[in-house]
């Protein structure tokens, strides 16, 4: 939290307390959350009930790069690594729903390759990879032999 609030200073942000509570959450958490689990966190912790509560508190977290969206999954995952302006790949378990998060600069110079060789000036860019992890790949690999 330190680093954040680090961060945000840094930026002229303000992590409030709500922001502060959610992106705890989500640390805590080691995996995604959806927004309506937080919202329930918060509303018995005496944050509020209301969606906007959440959702303007995990805009301004997205904004600042603290945390990451997952599309498929429409939960929210804290980044790993929020000093750093990298793009947000994903590996994403269709089994378990497991998330992991990686940065892979080959990756990285590739997207910005195929870009600029199309005239196509990267904003953000995320990259969810769908599969198996390792246990739910055991798992299923037994059943078939």
């Amino acid at each position: 939290m330190a680093e954040a609030k680090t961060i945000c200073k840094a930026r002229g942000a303000r992590l409030t307390p709500v922001r502060e509570r959610v992106l705890d959450l989500l640390w805590q958490a080691h995996r995604p959350l959806r927004a309506y689990d937080l919202l329930e966190t918060l509303a018995a912790e005496g944050f509020g009930s209301q969606p906007p509560v959440v959702y303007r508190a995990l805009d301004f977290l997205i904004e600042q790069g603290f945390v990451h969206k997952i599309e498929r999954l429409n939960a929210f995952l804290a980044c790993h690594c929020p000093a750093d302006d990298h793009g947000a790949k994903f590996l994403i378990c269709t089994g378990c729903e497991r998330v992991a998060e990686f940065d892979d600069k080959v990756i990285s110079k590739a997207l910005k390759t195929i870009a600029t060789g199309s005239g196509f000036s990267i904003g953000r860019a995320t990259l969810e990879v769908e599969g198996l992890c390792p246990d739910c790949s055991a798992s299923t690999s037994g059943h078939n032999g």
